[in-house]
């Protein structure tokens, strides 16, 4: 049995501090998120799964990152508002936070890695291969490889899956899962 991260510190994005004990109870989607990403389009098949299954007690939480090639250069406040405007976001965003391996990297990301260390490939890789012809490849095999990874923790807090940034939301593979947890 693996570390419950519901005793994570955590600031929403609104700088209200508070941990993840809110959603204890509930099957969690972690995802660090970016506006000007490729794959900032996630964002809506994203609100669409936690519609979908919010009623069965799913959570899709963000953080925000600008740690991959300065995807996320807004505030907490325009990160706010760009989510609620352009994607009309309603599941809980978080304060950006620092997701890469090293001194700076949020706890609540430590503690993830250690427990799923590697994240499930996509079927066709592209994004790896492509991140590695661009000089932009994880220093390590554990670090979070670009914007939009995704972890999933079950109802106990311990980290249970982990999934490759071109893992769409709306991935059969993703969505078992998550279904398996509810």
């Amino acid at each position: 049995m693996g570390k419950s991260i519901f005793k994570t510190e955590i600031k929403k994005i609104d700088g209200t501090a508070t941990t993840l004990g809110d959603y204890e109870g509930r099957v969690l989607l972690v995802v660090n998120v970016a506006s000007k990403c490729g794959l900032t389009p996630q964002y809506e098949a994203l609100e669409k799964l936690y519609e979908r299954f919010k009623s069965r007690g799913f959570e899709v939480l963000g953080f925000p990152s600008n740690e991959f090639a300065g995807q996320e250069p807004g505030s907490n406040a325009e990160i706010a508002q760009f989510c609620e405007m352009k994607f009309g976001i309603k599941f809980p965003m978080f304060e950006k936070i620092s997701v890469k391996e090293g001194a700076s990297q949020h706890p609540l990301y430590t503690q993830m890695i250690q427990a799923q260390p590697k994240a499930t490939p996509s079927a066709d890789g592209k994004l790896g291969k492509s991140l590695a012809e661009h000089g932009l490849a994880p220093k390590s095999a554990t670090d979070v490889m670009w914007n939009f990874e995704k972890f999933l923790v079950n109802r106990r807090g311990e980290v249970v899956g982990r999934f490759a940034p071109d893992i769409t939301p709306d991935d059969p593979k993703l969505v078992k899962a998550i279904e398996a947890q509810l």
